[in-house]
């Protein structure tokens, strides 16, 4: 099963993984301290701005028709580079309508390549090697992030925002416009269809991508934002967080994709769910900021269990469906995305716990739905 470092499509998704996860981690440890601190904001600015870096994720869906004109492979590639662009230009725009185009521009990019990462993985290896490969690249990405908590922890005391913006930014163009340059063409195994693919089989699937969705903004729009607001944790202190999390996952992540290849969706995303209503319970109830920083922590780590949605679509699906199908989930992905930040940010307003019950609740109906893995992979036998 290992012998899937010698496809040479694994060597390209790994420097655009690198380059994206690497930009959205930097604008991640920059965002909330830039928002609070540089721009003013308060929680209900920050729903509406989460909000909108889910409208890119929600016309995931387009992807089927912009590659009528572009390789899935290019897309990818074009993708980082708007990421990039999006990331170097933040810190010029220090106000609210600004940081909303920007973030726009960031998202945009970040969401295409995911989309297409997602599809050109499960295109190219078996149904053995994907949850190893999405296992591996998560923990090379973690290996990035560690360098980028690194050099904020080290360096970016020394700079303000607009040059760490600026500098990250353009790292991520360079080293794409190379990347575009270089990287060899290579078709996917099965030709896949150019259309909008929704089927009734894939009914859980979109359920649990949707429920994912909706659990992972309260997490993104709310975490983070909880420990800068209550607990007055600064930049360096959230590298330091982001540093712990990307130590834990690079050697963890391995580890999940060898689980669910051993033990099977059902059993990994059943421990991810009741993991996190406990989570979310305690966002809620926590006082004391280090065990505050210790549920950021849990949260992060469960978060890689959601490979196996993706692992058990491949798994039910027909080989032509997978282009069409990732980005049709990620649209549904993002229909909660797209609304719960700005209720949230209301109902933070009233009582900040109330996101975060939303969010155990989410969490225990993605329990009971994970429990129908079992016959939706029983009934593509009898079919097959």
């Amino acid at each position: 099963m290992q012998n899937f470092k010698r496809n040479p499509i694994y060597s390209y998704i790994l420097v655009l993984t690198l380059c994206a996860t690497g930009g959205l981690q930097a604008s991640r440890i920059l965002f909330d301290n830039f928002a609070v601190h540089i721009i003013h904001l308060d929680g209900h600015h920050i729903g509406i701005i989460q909000s909108i870096r889910e409208i890119p994720g929600f016309l995931a869906f387009t992807v089927i028709y912009i590659l009528l004109f572009v390789r899935e492979q290019t897309l990818a590639s074009l993708s980082v580079l708007l990421l990039g662009l999006g990331l170097s230009i933040t810190g010029f725009f220090p106000s609210f309508p600004g940081i909303i185009f920007t973030t726009l521009v960031l998202s945009f990019g970040f969401h295409y390549f995911e989309t297409a990462n997602q599809s050109l993985t499960l295109q190219h290896f078996s149904l053995e090697q994907a949850p190893l490969v999405f296992g591996r690249l998560r923990a090379y990405a973690s290996s990035c992030n560690i360098a980028v908590s690194i050099f904020f922890l080290l360096i970016g005391p020394y700079f303000n925002y607009r040059t760490l913006y600026l500098f990250l930014g353009s790292t991520i163009i360079a080293i794409i416009l190379y990347t575009l340059q270089k990287s060899p063409v290579i078709d996917s195994p099965v030709l896949q269809r150019k259309e909008m693919v929704v089927k009734k089989q894939y009914w859980l699937f979109y359920l649990l991508t949707f429920l994912a969705g909706a659990r992972r903004q309260i997490f993104i729009a709310f975490a983070v934002f909880l420990l800068v607001k209550k607990f007055s944790f600064s930049i360096q202190e959230i590298a330091i967080l982001f540093l712990i999390n990307n130590l834990i996952n690079y050697f963890l992540s391995p580890f999940i994709g060898r689980c669910i290849v051993k033990f099977g969706e059902r059993k990994v995303l059943s421990l991810e769910y009741i993991a996190l209503i406990f989570v979310f319970c305690g966002y809620a109830i926590v006082e004391d900021r280090y065990l505050a920083a210790l549920l950021y922590i849990f949260d992060h780590i469960f978060f890689n269990f959601a490979i196996a949605i993706r692992t058990f679509f491949q798994k039910i699906a027909d080989p032509a469906d997978i282009a069409p199908s990732m980005a049709v989930g990620f649209t549904i992905n993002h229909v909660a995305a797209v609304l719960l930040p700005v209720v949230g940010g209301l109902l933070w307003l009233i009582d900040y716990r109330i996101p975060f019950l939303i969010g155990a609740m989410i969490s225990l109906f993605s329990l009971l739905s994970v429990q129908y893995i079992t016959s939706q992979l029983a009934a593509k036998k009898r079919n097959s």
